[in-house]
């Protein structure tokens, strides 16, 4: 029983120990509370000067000494600083702004400035002359330097890739950002300012770190890496990024611009370098000379608009290919003139027709050519096949006729039967010759529809 008393008696201490350190506690903190009615917390400072544990008298004197000796400091881009003080511009304190300690803080919450800071922002505790600091701005050396203006980041094509040139910050000031963050910045009691930091800079719109430039990069150099080797029989002609370079720009929204221009240029001159209709061509006659046969719309030509489509999309998906040009027309070969062993051959002196297939003479024939004493001289030239038809109405001013074997080659001019003519070759065509045709016989006409294929050179030539 002495035991259990014991244990009851001290359990009654404890709980009243407690509660007397309570109540210590509790009066201890109103008193300091009741010292922050009359007083600033911790950590406190009130327009940039620091008025921790001040009365609201001492408080007020220390903001009246700060502006005595205020000076403004800005960090330019550079490094250089400069400095605007508070004599400078008339600055003074103003006692009309309230400071008060008891509409300024809370004084019960006083533990909480032990762990935080207090920072308050009065406006306008803090005058000035406006022309002065407008004359100051105006006389600060950030606005008078040469100006250098920003660049974005730029690319530089190296060793078959690009590589990225870092942006040119330059030195232009915002001037209306400048004049807006120095205000606020005295006002606040700030005693320094970093241009770079308060975006007082014209800054470039994309730089070393925008997501924007690397995309660009990896742009330019899929369309870099593209290599087509285009083929011309045994000839051949790369085309690669150290060409391809040329062609590409980058706009000021570093989007990669393709000059359609250039790409054009280059087809015309693969045009000129190997497109051949119309060519001069070193012919060998059945009559043993050899004669140079130009003009005629036979030979290779390439089709410039669909090959400038096909050479974007190749450089745009950086494809690597072998191929030959897009062609509105091709010959039958690209080795000697292009003529190969199978042909027809009209030699319009002699008035007299070929037709060689894989060099074995099929059939030949006098015709009868267009008459030249009224213009309607068959054209002479490298020509080829169009199509051949059986059985065809031809028309034209003044006549209107049925062919058996009609076979086109320049237009409305081809190879037909003449079954109204009884005779054919020597002078007939000067005074009773086609309108441009080349008249044969029926059997002739038709041995060379029988085997004669589209594309077929037809060779017109006079000695």
């Amino acid at each position: 029983m002495k035991s259990i008393g014991t244990k009851a008696l001290l359990t009654s201490k404890a709980w009243g120990n407690l509660i007397v350190f309570a109540f210590l506690l509790v009066l201890i903190y109103s008193l300091i509370s009741v010292y922050f009615c009359y007083h600033f917390f911790f950590n406190t400072e009130i327009n940039g000067v620091n008025v921790s544990l001040q009365s609201h008298s001492a408080a007020e004197q220390r903001i009246k000494d700060s502006v005595k000796r205020f000076q403004l400091l800005l960090t330019e881009r550079n490094g250089r600083t400069e400095a605007i003080t508070g004599q400078e511009i008339d600055l003074q304190y103003n006692e009309a702004v309230d400071t008060q300690v008891d509409h300024l803080q809370n004084s019960f919450q006083w533990i909480g400035s032990l762990f935080a800071g207090q920072r308050h922002c009065r406006n306008g505790l803090y005058r000035y002359n406006q022309d002065l600091l407008k004359n100051k701005i105006e006389q600060l050396n950030c606005l008078h330097e040469p100006a250098i203006e920003p660049e974005n980041v730029s690319f530089k094509y190296e060793n078959g890739a690009y590589e990225v040139i870092r942006e040119v910050d330059g030195n232009i000031i915002l001037k209306e950002k400048l004049i807006e963050a120095i205000k606020t910045s005295i006002e606040k009691g700030d005693t320094s300012l970093n241009l770079e930091n308060s975006h007082c800079y014209k800054n470039p719109k994309y730089t070393f770190n925008s997501s924007k430039t690397n995309q660009t990069k990896n742009l330019l150099d899929r369309y870099v890496s593209t290599r087509i080797v285009y083929e011309f029989g045994h000839q051949t002609e790369k085309l690669d990024g150290s060409s391809i370079h040329k062609w590409l720009d980058v706009d000021e929204n570093l989007d990669v611009v393709l000059n359609k221009a250039a790409i054009k240029n280059y087809i015309k001159a693969l045009s000129r370098k190997y497109d051949t209709v119309g060519i001069t061509r070193e012919f060998k006659t059945s009559i043993g000379k050899t004669i140079p046969v130009k003009g005629g719309i036979y030979g290779w030509k390439i089709d410039k608009n669909a090959e400038y489509e096909a050479l974007l999309q190749n450089i745009t998906h950086g494809e690597d290919t072998n191929r030959e040009p897009v062609y509105a027309q091709k010959a039958l070969t690209r080795d000697g003139n292009e003529i190969g062993n199978t042909y027809v051959e009209i030699n319009i002196t002699r008035q007299h027709i070929w037709f060689y297939v894989d060099g074995s003479l099929i059939t030949a024939g006098a015709v009868v050519t267009g008459n030249p004493n009224r213009g309607w001289a068959t054209a002479t030239g490298a020509y080829m096949l169009n199509y051949k038809q059986k059985g065809a109405t031809l028309s034209g001013p003044g006549y209107m006729t049925t062919v058996t074997y009609w076979m086109p080659f320049y237009g409305n001019i081809g190879i037909h039967d003449a079954s109204w003519r009884s005779s054919f070759g020597g002078e007939i065509y000067k005074r009773n010759g086609s309108h441009g045709c080349v008249n044969t016989p029926l059997y002739l006409a038709k041995a060379i529809f029988e085997q004669i294929e589209e594309g077929t050179p037809i060779i017109c030539y006079e000695e």
